[in-house]
């Protein structure tokens, strides 16, 4: 590679990371007057904003999440190419996971993982958003559908796309590690089930506290 080459592919890891970095659940909850560090389970993603602010509020944060690590993507690949979009997926996702502007405390991570790799491959993505569906609907619960996608995402990297395979296993193992306070719950049958509701549940939000990170 060229000192251009380079210079393109550091740039597009950079970038790819402050906008993984930028965390809709806080800055959402922020307008609610609510610090979401500090509510519900205590972790910046779609299942605890779900629990503090309700469907609308989990949602964008969704759809914000994902967009931020397909935009990453694509930024990678107009920059550097094929190995410019590879390097902006595990950026993207260690902006969420640990982002600059919040201290290096962020999400689990598993939203703007998916939105970067439908990008970079969509394939291999609505492969997984087929099993985290599927799962989540009958486990009702997110966790659950996290940690069999993050357990499913490095066998389907080795026969769809094996040149990925090193870093869909390691962002796999960083998911499964988020959650561990999760598989715990689950392990001794004490973790919640999903549920839609609209309104703030902010009883369930005082519950979850031994979610928090």
């Amino acid at each position: 590679m060229s000192s251009h080459e380079i210079g393109m592919l550091v740039l597009s890891i950079v970038i790819a990371y402050l906008l993984g970095s930028i965390s809709p659940s806080t800055l959402i909850a922020r307008k609610h007057g609510i610090n979401i560090k500090k509510a519900g389970s205590g972790n910046a993603g779609t299942t605890n904003t779900l629990r503090v602010l309700g469907l609308k509020a989990a949602l964008a944060t969704m759809v914000i999440d994902i967009g931020k690590g397909a935009v990453s993507v694509g930024i990678g690949y107009l920059l550097a190419g094929h190995i410019g979009a590879m390097a902006a997926v595990p950026a993207a996702f260690a902006g969420h996971c640990w982002p600059i502007y919040y201290k290096f405390k962020g999400g689990k991570g598993v939203a703007v993982a998916f939105g970067a790799i439908v990008a970079f491959s969509p394939k291999l993505g609505l492969s997984l958003l087929l099993i985290i569906v599927l799962t989540v609907l009958i486990s009702r619960r997110v966790s659950v559908g996290s940690v069999v996608v993050a357990i499913a995402c490095p066998i389907l990297c080795w026969f769809m796309l094996r040149e990925f395979f090193w870093i869909g296993l390691v962002m796999a193992l960083l998911v499964l590690f988020n959650h561990r306070t999760n598989i715990v719950r689950l392990i001794h049958h004490e973790e919640k089930p999903i549920s839609f509701n609209l309104k703030k549940k902010k009883e369930e939000a005082a519950e979850a506290e031994d979610d928090r990170k």
